[in-house]
């Protein structure tokens, strides 16, 4: 039984997808341990730090090598790490010529870097999933831009705001994490090459050459100096990801509230059977937005053991970078499933705009008593309008009548504004303020 929903047959699709998974499974991360190793001895045989023909073997025979995973698997609860196991057995499986390999490397190296490149290829998904999940925001702010919706502040109408400028905030938010992994990636795709304690002494003058030359061979970015105990770039990548996941929480949130039974403005698509009751056939419940809070709450527990991760002793420690063996691939999976479920649901959400339009006139006017407030305070001062609309809304909301009738009859008001006038202000449509104009900015059309 798993203990992990990332890793059950049953939830795994639904918290993470296969894509990112395959990233960071164990021949996944077994291939790219013998990647860095291959490379290693095809720079160093290209340098002459190794036998030429001693690089060639490695790098024909190594990555076609048939290895052992049950004994990898022991022998590494036994030495602590996988990288001495795994050189053992490819050593041999290289003949003679496998004494060259691994020349001059640490374990942290190869795991760190392996780690570097898992995380490139993860990042290329993200940000595919992030422009996709751009498009559609930007066509339901392009679709909704006039749609009147109330604007809610600590959960009450507060002005009248339009769906399309909901969407576009999402988007904002969606551009700038795009933005940030631009930024991000030269800071995080750095590969490791130091040797024990990081000076590569066992190479002696050739010991930069190499290290330029193989990230330079990998792809990778090439630090200055050693970073085995300079974790912030793996940090910041966790980071990031819990930025991401957080944005997608706080869009679930929101749409798990407008598909409250009281407000039924948004829903998640309708598929045959999702998100029913087992008890209550009615139900409709918010499966997609579910998942995403759960990520948004669990990625940032892994951002806090990535920071943790960061407090490492000396010039190699003694245990920080273990926590970073699960932070990293987790907060990865679950950041993808997050995106998965966030482009399903707003891909096909169902926006109702006569509910909106609905909820809007719930409060008969009220919402737009600073419209009022405003269109009075030319002709008696800001703050005698505030008390004189105040006291209005206080008798409309106690009457149940509409804030318009209430206005009309104070001699404050009708002694200033005609009834056309008041009609006007009290119109929610007439109160957008610039939420359209906005919108087309952040869609780059105004």
């Amino acid at each position: 039984m798993p203990i992990s929903v990332l890793e059950s047959t049953i939830f795994k699709d639904m918290f993470g997808t296969p894509a990112m998974r395959a990233v960071f499974d164990d021949d996944a991360t077994v291939r790219r341990y013998v990647e860095v190793e291959v490379a290693l001895a095809r720079v160093q045989g290209r340098l002459g730090v190794i036998p030429a023909e001693a690089a060639e073997a490695i790098c024909e025979r190594a990555p076609r090598a048939r290895l052992d995973m049950e004994r990898l698997k022991i022998e590494t609860e036994i030495v602590g790490y996988p990288i001495l196991p795994l050189v053992h057995q490819l050593s041999h499986l290289c003949g003679a010529e496998g004494e060259y390999l691994h020349w001059g490397a640490t374990t942290q190296d190869i795991m760190d870097t392996a780690t570097v490149l898992q995380m490139r290829d993860a990042l290329a998904l993200v940000e595919s999933d992030l422009d996709q999940l751009d498009g559609i925001l930007d066509r339901l702010a392009q679709q909704y831009r006039d749609a009147p919706m109330a604007g809610r502040t600590h959960l009450q109408h507060a002005l009248p705001i339009t769906f399309g400028y909901k969407a576009a905030v999402w988007l904002l938010m969606i551009r700038r994490h795009r933005e940030r992994l631009a930024q991000l990636r030269p800071r995080a795709l750095v590969g490791q090459f130091g040797g024990a304690a990081g000076t590569l002494a066992s190479l002696g003058e050739q010991g930069l050459a190499v290290q330029g030359a193989l990230m330079k061979e990998l792809g990778l970015g090439c630090a200055p100096v050693t970073w085995h105990v300079a974790r912030d770039g793996l940090a910041e990548t966790v980071q990031f990801l819990a930025l991401v996941t957080g944005s997608l929480g706080k869009i679930a949130l929101d749409i798990m509230l407008m598909m409250t039974n009281e407000l039924g403005e948004a829903f998640e698509p309708y598929v045959k059977g999702r998100g029913a009751s087992s008890t209550m056939p009615q139900k409709r419940n918010p499966i997609s937005c579910e998942l995403m809070w759960s990520a948004s709450k669990t990625v940032r527990q892994h951002a806090g053991l990535a920071l943790d991760a960061m407090l490492q002793d000396f010039e190699r420690a003694t245990g920080p970078w273990h926590v970073e063996w699960s932070a990293i691939p987790e907060a990865f999976v679950l950041t993808a499933g997050s995106l998965r479920q966030a482009c399903f649901m707003l891909g096909g959400l169902e926006v109702d705009t006569r509910r909106m339009a609905a909820n809007l006139d719930i409060s008969g006017g009220l919402i737009v008593a600073e419209a009022v407030m405003m269109g009075l305070a030319p002709h008696i001062g800001r703050q005698t309008a505030h008390d004189v609309v105040y006291d209005a809304c206080r008798e409309a909301y106690t009457s149940r009548r509409r804030l318009a009738d209430v206005l009309r009859e104070q001699p404050a008001v009708a002694a200033r504004l005609d009834p056309s006038a008041i009609d006007q202000l009290c119109d929610p449509a007439n109160y957008l303020g610039a939420a359209p104009r906005m919108v087309d900015r952040m869609r780059g059309t105004a």
